[in-house]
Order: structure tokens, then C-alpha cells, then sequence
């Protein structure tokens, strides 16, 4: 659905340039976008790594661990479907928890791992549980208390100021997973 969603952006895209005779500035636009985009992910690479690093100390001195536990009473609530001592809810826990600190690369092995526990226990291979689909949702709007990734940016950018969003962050991400968790439940509850 999403690469017919992006396909159709492209042809649109595409076809206006060529009718509106705007050929030279899309093929300008095209290399230009393909500069900047590598110039970006060198700059952000180093964060990434660097961050990464600090996520696999963190996950061996027992930091992320001991977040996990703090955090689970409230996961517990939201995938009600989970036993308190279950592996995905462990891995779900620290992914959410990395993605709340604004280390969104750092948090991708752990959504991997509570994927793949919840998949082990799916009984339909081909149909998403709903805890799937639940921790889906709040992996893609999670709460964002930290946002490194957007400080990195703002940071390569050479922003007078990169760390002047972090409290709109904050805010909208808040609503914005109050909002996915509502429409989530809502529509769990429809689906039944």
C-alpha cells in the first residue's frame, strides 16, 4: 500500500515537472536531494553510532533492564494480552523506552526482538495480533522525551538554537500517542 502511496507521489511529481517545463529544475532538485541526503547521513552517523554504543553499555551494565522493569506496569496495561514475565513485553519495554530517549536507530534491534517473540507466539503466521499491531502504533508515535535524532539534524544544519523543540516535542508526541493509542482501541474494539 505504501510503495503505491509513494509511487503515485513520484508519477504525479514526474508528470507535473513535465508539463509545466520544469524538467532542468527537477533534474537539479534530484542531484541536489541526493548530495544533501548523504551529506546528512554522514553528519548523523557518528550520533548514531556513538549512541548505539552507549544503548549496548547501558544494556549490559543492567540500565536498560532496570528502565524496563520501572516501565512494564504500564505496558503490562496496554498489551493486556502479555504475561508480566514475558520476553516480548522485556524487548517491548526497551525499545519503547530507547525510542522515549530520542535514539530511534539504537532502539530498531529490540522492536526486531519483540517482533519476533510475538510472531513466536502468533497462532494465524499471516495475520498481526493485536499486541503486534498495538506496540507497531506505539513505536511509530511513541512519546519522544529526548529527541536526539532532531537535534542532530538541527545541529548539522547549523542551527543557532538545536535544542529549542524539545519541549514541542514533548507535547506533541504526547498527544500524538494519547491520540494512536485511542484510534488503536477504538478500532481493536470495532474489529472484534
Amino acid at each position: 500500500m505504501v510503495n503505491k502511496i509513494w509511487g503515485t507521489f513520484i508519477v504525479v511529481g514526474l508528470l507535473y515537472g513535465f508539463v509545466t517545463g520544469q524538467t532542468e529544475i527537477m533534474n537539479q532538485e534530484i542531484i541536489s536531494c541526493g548530495t544533501t541526503s548523504l551529506e546528512l547521513f554522514i553528519s548523523m552517523f557518528p550520533m548514531m553510532i556513538l549512541w548505539s554504543g552507549i544503548m549496548k553499555i547501558a544494556e549490559e551494565a543492567g540500565i536498560l533492564s532496570f528502565l524496563s522493569k520501572k516501565f512494564r506496569p504500564l505496558f503490562r496495561i496496554i498489551f493486556k494480552e502479555l504475561k508480566e514475565d514475558d520476553k516480548a513485553l522485556e524487548y517491548i519495554a526497551s525499545n519503547l523506552t530507547i525510542n522515549m530517549l530520542g535514539i530511534h536507530n539504537a532502539s530498531t534491534p529490540f522492536g526486531l526482538k519483540a517482533m519476533k517473540e510475538l510472531q513466536a507466539k502468533n497462532p494465524k503466521k499471516d495475520t498481526a495480533t493485536k499486541s503486534m499491531i498495538t506496540f507497531l502504533v506505539l513505536n511509530t508515535s511513541g512519546v519522544t522525551l529526548i529527541a536526539t535524532d532532531i537535534i542532530a539534524i538541527r545541529s548539522s544544519m547549523n542551527s543557532s538554537a538545536p535544542t529549542d523543540l524539545l519541549l514541542v516535542t514533548i507535547i506533541a508526541t504526547i498527544i500524538n500517542t494519547t491520540l494512536a493509542l485511542i484510534v488503536n482501541s477504538y478500532l481493536g474494539r470495532k474489529s472484534k
